[in-house]
């Protein structure tokens, strides 16, 4: 009885329209918003994509790419926590210039995920920059990518909170910074003084903290376990248009 009550209170999460989800937006007048990135600006894992290419390049060593690829298959096998290979993720770099990670995640964002931009987040994100709301975007993601991926929607590298490790005279360290995931995304918006954004907006599990220290909630493209969340607590959400024509986040959100 209970996993019906669950499964039809499930299929009763109202979608919201482009048009309606805008508007729903805007007219909660938001001072602050806050995105997450993979699966809620854009299609697909940037995080993820990056290393693999990056990689690919000989950006790092073989070993350290044999050592990444069996963490991160760990990982999916639920043997590695999320915050850990998101962690794991940007320390690979270390040793390198940053101005080269610069480069290559402008290279990369530019040929492989900008094409995947959600439109109607694009001009979400103008209107409520239009009616002067401050935003931010808090990723697990490493933050070369990030701050590449949202300089697309005028939000500038100040207003990112992502994956990061210490960067000493221009040289990636392994020292981390920030891993913002899950609980964590909580924790990073707190420490830069927004214990209760107006607006957030996320796409999976690891979003949910940070949905829910909000004054208005908005699931965008979300995974089946975020939308089991959203269905609980009465939210709505949003599928953009192109969004069932990528792959959905795994890692690095």
């Amino acid at each position: 009885m209970l996993e019906q009550m669950e499964l039809r209170r499930w299929s009763e999460i109202h979608r919201w329209s482009s048009e309606e989800f805008e508007n729903l937006v805007v007219q909660s007048n938001p001072k602050v918003a806050v995105f997450d990135c993979d699966g809620t600006l854009w299609g697909g894992d940037a995080g993820t994509g990056f290393m693999e290419w990056s990689i690919e390049q000989g950006l790092v060593s073989r070993s350290t790419s044999d050592w990444i690829d069996t963490r991160h298959r760990s990982y999916r096998a639920g043997h590695v926590s999320e915050e850990a290979i998101c962690g794991e993720m940007v320390q690979i770099y270390a040793g390198l210039r940053e101005q080269e990670l610069r480069e290559a995640a402008a290279r990369h964002f530019s040929e492989f995920v900008k094409p995947r931009i959600f439109a109607e987040m694009k001009s979400l994100v103008a209107a409520l920059q239009k009616s002067g709301a401050a935003i931010w975007a808090v990723s697990s993601t490493n933050k070369w990518v990030v701050a590449e991926g949202v300089r697309e929607f005028g939000i500038p590298e100040e207003r990112v909170v992502a994956a990061e490790v210490r960067v000493e005279n221009g040289i990636i360290t392994s020292s981390l910074v920030d891993v913002p995931t899950d609980e964590g995304k909580a924790v990073a918006l707190r420490r830069i003084g927004l214990p209760q954004p107006d607006a957030v907006f996320g796409n999976s599990i690891h979003d949910l903290a940070m949905l829910d220290m909000a004054r208005d909630a908005f699931p965008v493209n979300p995974s089946t376990a975020l939308l089991q969340a959203a269905a609980a607590r009465g939210w709505g959400y949003f599928l953009p248009k192109s969004a069932d024509e990528t792959e959905s986040a795994i890692g690095g959100e």
